[in-house]
């Protein structure tokens, strides 16, 4: 004990005086306590009145005067006897003043003023000086435990307040409070509770206070002390022992703070994990149902000790106390609380640190996703996170579809977090490995997206599609056929219609291509046709299908259907064209060029005009090859030869008519000599195609005729007379065709009178030709005059049908004069109108008598006897029958002109047929006879003057013409001959009777 401690009574008397203003007992200390007495009536009387004062400017000066009284009472209290009965009244007076001072502290430290703490500490000093001084030399237990316990706090209040020089002063009496009570006796432990209670109080004070000025040694120690004795621990209250849990667990947390702040890891860790043990330990003991805030604190300790244990490295101990703690708080039912979310994502960290299995992390991440909020924050936390765990491709599968399908499941779905959430997923499984697992990870996504119900937006979906697409598209160049089908069939998913219906056909069709280019053509056609019908696009890739599976029929109508959409580029066409023939289908190709044709704006550009007349070329060079293959379907590939030959010479008409032939002069010519040469083919090869073959010397005709038109030279005679056959052959087509309709008996009359006018027109542009002198070889001339004599037969022969006599008589005319080559003419001529049944008499008799023409003919011998004699008889008869004179008069110069013939041609293998000479000998004699009987002499005598002769050349004429015959009708021509004698001489005997 100090030296102070041993002053006597009169000096601790005489202190008191100087606090209480009594009169000091020894005059040399009467004088200075009485200035100290002034002094501390003074600080008393001048305090009170200032804790009412709730102005903060008298803070300073009050809490000046408390440290004073303070001290004062410090001093009192070292100066105090051993023994002195007159003590317990002073002591009684200090201890009720200290006891004032201390309730009033209470009150000060209910206000909301920040400095208040310092008020507070300076009222507690005073009071626990005060009351220290006016403690007795023995103090008993229950005194020591209330003593110690106002010290402790006193001695925290000021360490808090900052006042740790003072602070130490007041718990270095605390300390040796807390050692007298620590030797007192308690023989029956009636203040066991007490005394542990002010012990523990007196320790954390320690603690703190050391921990506070940095002296964590001291702080260890002393909560060394608190928990090592378990007993003592046990006699406390649970409220205390809630507060001293939740000052270690400040102080674990300081060190876990510190530690964040300085970046160190390991020392503070583990020094934070002891402070949280002990925490633990003591909260731990807590029961839930004792005090309110057990449960929380636990958990917060647990927390905090989490979190210790895995900044210093412990993961397993990190886990379990998160094992112990999160059902815990799992079963508090209290979604989106920050620090419960905070312990979740600590244990998935710790997870990961441990690397723990997938099932482990998922749970993890399940618990994260039921106890939270669904908000973009929330579920960026969670994204963020999976990308750590980007290798782990069925892990992160998992969460991102549990986290959807919790949203979706949630009463108010955020559409962004829904978005994202699919954004997220495409954008990892296009990374997965597992072609097939990533793609049944989208379906079920976007399956479980739709039958949520939930629409999807236009701009989140097609940032869908457009991942798919591209990824679709990476697999596609990689050639990775298949994976690319897949993707692709995954933006086909019913989830993406009502918000972009136009993707599903684009999907399909890109699906289609890729099964195509891995020759899947059956899987590509079944894809193509759940495309829309009415998108040119489609129809493409339908024809692509058909072409590799070598199918023309459907490639065509692809062809054919494509270039009826709306949306038709004609860009496909020239694709289509270039598949076509580099796969050799030139079927298919026909169509596909056919098709360009049709879609070509013929303007009044030359580029079109030659780009058609281009196409046209390509055209009939495909189907001249397809022609000549076995079984190629002829009718119809003439027809379209001919088809596009019409087109060809309707754009050189048209472009004559422009003047820009000039452009395409070449193609022209290409086109009629193949025209011309194809026709020549046909008639050698095509049967029943008469009208076919003319349709096409037509077109070279016309083609030709172009040609001469437009060039501003002199054109070579070859191409007339190139023009002069192939004009000669369309119309003998034309004539053919016609006598091939009519063989069952039925006449087109509108069809006969078309080739009628071919064939005059025919006619009379060869004759256009021949009038220009444009054909000067001898050869070609006679050639072409042939043709002129065959169509004037064609002519008669039609008009002979349409009974059109008037006009067939000048063919007649025609051939007449036509000169020597028309006795074929006539002959064909005549042997039309014999055979017409309804062909008047007037017009045969015109056609039939032309005796000039025929007798020119027999001395040419262009005409032999026999048909001579049948046409000769053939006209007497018909002339006979009508029975006028001039008929007869005809008749006898026909006779007269058979018998020169008859003396000319009398023997050898051209004879005069026998039978016809027995005719003309009848048919003289009975004819002169009836002249004879009507006594016109002259007619008569001419009539038996032939038959005169004609009986020189009849066999055994001169031998039996002495004969008679009763019957001139029945007469053998013997005795037509002896009877014909007889008959004359009588003639004449009356024609001249001299």
């Amino acid at each position: 004990m100090s030296a102070r401690k041993k002053k006597s009574l009169p000096d601790l008397q005489k202190i008191f005086d100087t606090i209480k203003g009594a009169p000091a007992i020894d005059s040399r200390q009467a004088v200075a306590d009485s200035h100290n007495t002034y002094l501390i009536i003074d600080l008393l009387i001048t305090a009170k009145p200032q804790l009412d004062n709730p102005d903060p400017s008298v803070r300073p000066t009050l809490i000046e005067k408390l440290r004073q009284v303070a001290s004062l009472a410090e001093s009192f209290a070292e100066q105090r006897p051993k023994s002195n009965k007159s003590w317990l009244q002073l002591s009684d007076e200090l201890d009720q003043e200290g006891v004032n001072l201390w309730n009033i502290s209470g009150l000060v430290q209910k206000t909301p003023h920040g400095e208040g703490l310092v008020l507070v500490a300076a009222l507690r000093l005073a009071a626990f000086r005060l009351i220290e001084a006016g403690l007795e030399l023995k103090p008993g237990i229950e005194t020591l435990v209330h003593v110690l316990q106002l010290a402790s706090k006193t001695g925290a209040t000021l360490s808090e307040a900052g006042n740790r020089d003072v602070a130490g002063s007041v718990l270095a009496s605390a300390a040796r409070f807390e050692e007298l009570l620590r030797n007192a006796e308690d023989a029956d432990g009636a203040h066991r509770v007490e005394r542990a209670c002010a012990t523990i109080v007196y320790f954390s004070s320690r603690m703190e206070a050391a921990w506070k000025e940095g002296n964590h040694g001291v702080a260890a120690f002393m909560s060394q002390k608190i928990t090592d004795d378990e007993q003592r621990l046990s006699l406390l209250p649970p409220h205390d022992r809630e507060r001293l849990a939740c000052k270690l667990h400040d102080i674990g947390k300081s060190v876990l703070k510190t530690q964040a702040t300085a970046g160190e890891a390991g020392t503070e860790g583990l020094e934070a994990v002891s402070w949280l043990q002990k925490a633990f330990a003591i909260a731990d003991k807590l029961d839930d149902s004792a005090t309110h805030a057990a449960p929380e604190l636990k958990i917060s300790i647990l927390r905090t000790m989490a979190r210790a244990y895995f900044i210093s490295g412990s993961y397993d101990r990190a886990e379990a106390a998160l094992d112990e703690v999160i059902p815990t708080i799992d079963a508090f039912n209290e979604n989106g609380r920050s620090e419960y979310q905070e312990l979740r994502w600590l244990r998935l960290a710790v997870l990961k640190r441990r690397k723990a299995g997938e099932s482990a992390l998922l749970d993890a991440f399940k618990s994260i996703i039921d106890h939270m909020t669904f908000c973009e924050a929330n579920i960026t936390d969670i994204l963020q996170d999976l990308r750590t765990l980007s290798n782990q491709h069925t892990l992160v599968t998992a969460v991102n579809q549990y986290c959807l399908q919790q949203l979706l499941a949630s009463k108010d779905i955020e559409s962004d977090c829904v978005d994202r959430l699919l954004l997220s997923l495409i954008v990892h499984c296009s990374k997965d490995e597992d072609h097939s697992r990533a793609i049944a990870a989208i379906d079920s996504a976007f399956t479980a997206t739709f039958e949520a119900e939930y629409n999807l937006l236009n701009l989140p979906a097609t940032a869908c599609l457009t991942l798919i697409w591209q990824y679709g598209d990476r697999h596609f160049n990689a050639k990775r056929w298949a994976a690319a089908a897949d993707w692709f069939l995954a933006g086909t998913h019913q989830l993406f219609r009502a918000s972009c219906p136009a993707s599903g056909a684009k999907c399909f069709r890109k699906a289609a291509l890729c099964y195509i280019e891995q020759h899947e053509y059956a899987k590509a056609s079944a894809v193509i046709r759940r495309c829309p019908s009415n998108e040119a696009t489609t129809h493409y890739v339908l024809f692509l299908t058909a072409v590799h599976q070598g199918l023309d029929d459907e490639a065509i109508r692809a062809i054919r259907d494509m270039v009826n959409a709306a949306d038709f580029d004609r860009k496909m066409l020239l694709l289509a064209t270039q598949i076509s023939h580099e796969s050799e289908m030139k079927t298919v190709l026909l169509s596909v060029l056919e098709a360009l044709l049709k879609t070509l704006k013929i303007e009044n550009s030359g580029e079109t005009v030659v780009e058609a007349m281009t196409l046209i070329r390509c055209i009939i060079r495909l189907v001249l090859k397809l022609l000549v293959e076995p079984a190629s379907n002829k009718p119809v590939l003439i027809e379209t030869l001919i088809s596009h030959f019409h087109t060809a010479k309707i754009l050189a008409e048209a472009a004559c008519a422009q003047k820009a032939i000039a452009l395409i002069i070449k193609d022209v010519s290409w086109l009629w000599r193949t025209a011309y040469n194809c026709a020549v083919q046909g008639c050698a090869e095509w049967e029943r195609s008469e009208v076919r073959i003319s349709q096409l010397f037509e077109v070279a005709r016309d083609l030709l005729t172009t040609c001469c038109e437009a060039s501003p030279v002199d054109v070579d005679a070859d191409l007339y007379l190139h023009l002069i056959n192939a004009s000669f052959s369309g119309a003998s087509g034309r004539v053919f065709a016609g006598r091939s309709a009519t063989a069952d008996g039925t006449i087109d009359n509108g069809r006969l009178r078309e080739n009628a006018a071919e064939v005059k027109m025919c006619k009379q542009k060869i004759l256009s030709i021949m009038e220009k002198n444009k054909i000067t070889d001898g050869d070609d001339i006679l050639r072409v005059q042939y043709f002129l004599h065959v169509l004037r037969v064609f002519e008669a022969e039609m008009l002979a049908q349409l009974k059109e006599w008037d006009q067939l008589l000048h063919i007649v005319t025609d051939v007449v004069t036509s000169g020597p080559l028309g006795v074929g003419t006539y002959e064909a001529i005549a042997d039309i109108l014999w055979a017409e049944p309804d062909c008047p008499i007037n017009t045969l008799l015109s056609g039939l008598e032309a005796c000039a023409i025929l007798r020119a003919s027999l001395d040419q011998n262009s005409l032999s006897v026999e048909k001579f004699s049948r046409w000769l008889r053939a006209i007497c008869t018909i002339i006979l029958a009508r029975n006028t004179p001039s008929d007869r008069l005809k008749a006898i110069g026909y006779v007269e002109q058979a018998v020169s013939v008859i003396e000319d041609n009398c023997e050898g293998e051209d004879a005069y047929p026998v039978e016809e000479r027995n005719w003309l000998l009848g048919t003289a004699y009975n004819t002169g006879f009836e002249c004879l009987e009507a006594s016109m002499l002259d007619e008569a005598k001419r009539w038996f003057e032939s038959a005169t002769i004609i009986c020189r050349f009849v066999p055994g004429g001169k031998e039996r013409a002495d004969k008679a015959c009763v019957n001139l009708t029945e007469m053998s021509p013997l005795l037509i001959v002896s009877k014909i004698s007889e008959t004359y001489m009588h003639l004449l005997a009356r024609y001249n009777p001299t």
